[in-house]
């Protein structure tokens, strides 16, 4: 019985493999742009910033810094059997800013994802300016900008986020000013805090280091 049963599936290998029964096909580029969940290093639930070139033609992205360090991995949250389609080429824990290099061929950048739509790099957000993010976790939100309030390169506004949210696009319609960081006091309802997005292209060009040059996909 046993050698009928090894038979028949020598038989059945080899059918398969003549008529190419179940080879693997390469996975679809995955769609990403500002406001994106991603993956960190298969751990980091955050939110993908904005995507676009550096001036050396390389795809790039920014998140949160403390989503993950140089080399982490990053999966499309939306679509993990897509894989890796990028790694974080740097973090900065001063700014708490990442910049992601991607892979351009498993990629499909866009420029609105959700309600929000990217079009522009702006100047920081001033009282009483109305902000909207885009977040993984709770989606699209918007609540008045207070400013810088500290002169610390970072913008207050009342905006709900959450764990997750981190890396969020903070717009002023559809010009990007800023990222998601953290919140102050409780979740959702005490001011978010995030980095002037001018500030973080300011640093990056600096460095003349990947993600410099940065314009968003337009």
């Amino acid at each position: 019985m046993l050698k009928k049963f090894m038979l028949v599936a020598v038989a059945a290998a080899a059918f398969a493999a003549s008529f190419g029964v179940g080879t693997a096909s390469a996975a679809a580029p995955a769609v990403l742009g500002g406001g994106s969940g991603i993956i960190v290093n298969n751990a980091a639930e955050c939110t993908l910033t904005t995507i676009g070139n550096d001036r050396e033609g390389r795809l790039v992205g920014l998140t949160a810094g403390h989503c993950g360090g140089a080399g982490a991995t990053v999966v499309p949250e939306y679509d993990p059997s897509a894989g890796v389609v990028g790694r974080i080429a740097f973090s900065n824990p001063e700014y708490d800013y990442a910049v992601i290099e991607f892979d351009r061929a498993k990629v499909i950048p866009v420029n609105r994802i959700g309600n929000v739509t990217i079009s522009q790099i702006g100047p920081p957000a001033t009282f009483p300016n109305i902000v909207c993010k885009e977040g993984r976790t709770t989606g699209n939100t918007c609540g008045v900008a207070y400013g810088d309030i500290l002169q610390s390169q970072e913008t207050w506004s009342q905006l709900c986020v959450v764990e997750g949210d981190s890396g969020s696009p903070v717009v002023v319609g559809s010009t990007l000013v800023g990222m998601v960081n953290a919140y102050l006091g409780v979740a959702c309802f005490g001011p978010q805090v995030g980095t002037n997005i001018d500030a973080i292209l300011r640093h990056i060009d600096a460095g003349n280091a990947v993600g410099a040059g940065f314009v968003p996909i337009p």
